[in-house]
């Protein structure tokens, strides 16, 4: 057997570039120069991951994430996610956020996300290479939403896939893993 893994990642690299390279002439934006630490995030992403928690049942779910920009020096953040049956089969929907996220000097980056369940985070973090850890500064809840009072995400390059791990605090609950996932990288326009 051939390993082409190598041609396989050139490929995706390639196409990522001529992505970004197309974006002045195809009548996108231009990527504003302050989001090259991030611009490894540009595209859709698509996968599946696992989740869990002391006051839940753990579960496989469905997840696609979409970076976009509009030529400005942030990043548009969109996720939703979905249930996943034993056969990985599409069931109800579990979950969704939007946001920014907005390079800052010296490899640092914040990220503002807002969930329709009434939780908006502000998240404090640092980029190194394709790596990114971040922190919540603030988490602030609307009167009706699940207490929860911080958290954690490690997203970073695994190959050519995306993968992430989000640690959260809530329902009493102290900072511990929550959801893991990994997602392939495909180029919508």
């Amino acid at each position: 057997m051939v390993d082409n893994s190598a041609d396989n990642s050139r490929e995706a690299d390639n196409s990522r570039e001529e992505a970004s390279s197309r974006s002045s002439s195809n009548g996108l934006p231009e990527e504003h120069p302050a989001i090259a630490p991030l611009s490894f995030l540009l595209g859709r992403w698509e996968g599946a991951g696992v989740g869990g928690y002391p006051t839940i049942e753990s579960f496989r779910f469905g997840q696609e994430i979409v970076f976009s920009h509009i030529g400005k020096p942030y990043l548009i953040y969109n996720s939703r996610s979905w249930r996943l049956d034993d056969d990985g089969n599409k069931l109800e929907p579990l979950a969704s956020e939007s946001g920014f996220w907005r390079p800052q000097p010296d490899n640092k980056v914040e990220v503002m996300l807002a969930h329709p369940t009434g939780i908006v985070e502000i998240y404090l973090g640092e980029v190194s290479g394709t790596r990114i850890d971040l922190a919540t500064d603030v988490v602030a809840r609307t009167e009706t939403a699940k207490p929860v009072t911080a958290g954690k995400r490690l997203y970073g390059k695994i190959g050519d896939d995306l993968a992430y791990a989000y640690d959260m605090a809530a329902m009493g609950q102290p900072l511990q893993p929550h959801l893991s996932a990994q997602l392939k990288w495909v180029w919508t326009e």
